[in-house]
């Protein structure tokens, strides 16, 4: 689906982690697909799971070498977000900078998240 803005941005870290993801995986797979599911104390959570292919309705987003796809679920509560991947002395993970987020848990496992308005996948 062409779409005049690009929904999510995908750090040089995150990329990186992506590809090392994919390359390491048992079986061939394209990318990572990102989901919001419902869970945690906050209400929402970022879902992720390496996948064969784009599905019907994904955006793709190709960044230094690596595809992530956008359930399309899960568009408006991403747009204007940034993926991040980041190591700290007590653990590792990827990072979602979300204009969307209302708030998050105490653990940070889950968050609670408001639609952006439709109108800005035309802007």
């Amino acid at each position: 689906m062409a779409r005049k803005m690009q929904i999510m941005k995908v750090s040089p870290a995150a990329a990186e982690r992506v590809r090392e993801l994919v390359d390491g995986a048992d079986e061939p797979k394209a990318g990572l697909r990102i989901s919001i599911k419902k869970g945690g104390c906050a209400g929402m959570e970022y879902a992720m799971a390496l996948v064969d292919g784009v599905q019907p309705g994904d955006d793709v987003i190709e960044a230094d070498g690596a595809k992530v796809f956008i359930d399309p679920a899960a568009v408006l509560y991403l747009i204007g977000s940034e993926m991040d991947f980041e190591t700290t002395k007590f653990r590792s993970g990827f990072v979602f900078r979300n204009p969307n987020e209302v708030s998050s848990c105490g653990c940070g496992e889950s968050v609670s998240l408001k639609a952006a308005d439709p109108a800005a996948l035309s802007a």
